[in-house]
């Protein structure tokens, strides 16, 4: 027995959404009774269920480069949909950047070393981190986003993701998920690179809490009441979590500014960047999607630093 995402029913022979990966029952079952994300990709405007298979066709002779299955992708023999070797990431993009962060993790400690590139070294970092001292170098943009500074950052971050990346993409679709992924992440880290740049400060900025705290945004304004076990057993609102986590973060910038307090190694204000872009396209998409699911639990860890994404880490910024 499952429990319907859209009414809450609870469902002895569920129907599982291909588009949207979400479980329904039979009154919700279709796309455009459970408002599925897909719907906007079908270029359906009355909004019914489509197959796509004309359109695909039709995308195909007119040389289209921007459907979701047609265009470039298509044309190298990587068809996104459900028949293509990239299908299987359709509405699991959350999943495979999960295991991006652990591939790219035994990279960082296990084969660099490995290879002649010592942990903590300027070429480990340059490659590795977005700093002050190499921001052109454009890759690290994008790498930092996936690398980690240490088993406990990289833990707490890829249980965020676990919980709340999966939802987010339900209710934008994968395509979506990712730029706002990649997009926040990179926006973030160069935010908390040129606010130590502006400060005379130095800064090493990796892991994907920008992009995380991004998610959350997206989460309290699309399901504000969300229910989070915080450490497993403490209730609260996504949204209470959120104020709270926001106003530690305003804190600790403030305190880092005016140079004293708060010097953990953690990149508040990235967290607050991706947070601002959570909450500003959270509340774009509100009225057109539907809601989560009611109650969630999130363990975070103890120690230094707030409880939220992103831990205390040594040298540099740890988001």
């Amino acid at each position: 027995m499952a429990k319907c995402d859209a009414c809450g029913a609870y469902e002895n022979m569920p129907y599982n959404c291909r588009h949207c990966g979400g479980t329904f029952c039979g009154e919700h079952r279709l796309p455009e009774n459970h408002n599925c994300p897909g719907l906007e990709s079908w270029n359906d405007p009355s909004g019914v269920f489509d197959s796509g298979f004309d359109d695909s066709v039709q995308n195909r002779e007119r040389g289209g480069v921007g459907t979701a299955t047609g265009g470039v992708l298509d044309r190298l023999g990587l068809n996104t949909g459900a028949g293509g070797p990239l299908g299987y990431f359709r509405n699991n993009v959350a999943y495979l950047f999960l295991a991006l962060i652990v591939i790219v993790f035994g990279i960082q400690y296990i084969l660099a070393p490995a290879i002649g590139v010592r942990v903590g070294s300027s070429t480990w970092y340059n490659v590795f981190t977005v700093n002050t001292v190499n921001p052109e170098y454009v890759w690290t943009w994008i790498v930092s986003i996936f690398s980690h500074g240490s088993p406990m950052h990289l833990l707490f971050n890829a249980i965020v993701l676990y919980f709340f990346g999966p939802l987010v993409e339900r209710q934008i679709g994968s395509r979506k998920f990712a730029v706002l992924f990649i997009g926040s992440g990179v926006i973030a880290g160069l935010g908390q690179v040129g606010l130590a740049i502006a400060t005379n400060d130095a800064a090493f900025v990796l892991g994907a809490s920008g992009a995380l705290m991004a998610i959350m945004g997206v989460l309290t304004m699309t399901a504000p009441d969300l229910r989070v076990l915080l450490f497993f057993f403490i209730p609260m609102s996504i949204r209470t979590l959120t104020i709270l986590f926001a106003a530690f973060s305003i804190f600790a910038v403030a305190s880092q500014a005016g140079g004293g307090g708060i010097f953990d190694g953690v990149a508040h204000f990235a967290h607050l960047t991706g947070l601002f872009i959570g909450l500003w396209y959270g509340n774009r998409i509100k009225d057109r999607i539907g809601g989560g699911p009611s109650q969630m639990n999130l363990g975070i860890r103890r120690g230094g630093g707030p409880g939220g994404p992103g831990g205390p880490g040594g040298p540099g910024r740890f988001p």
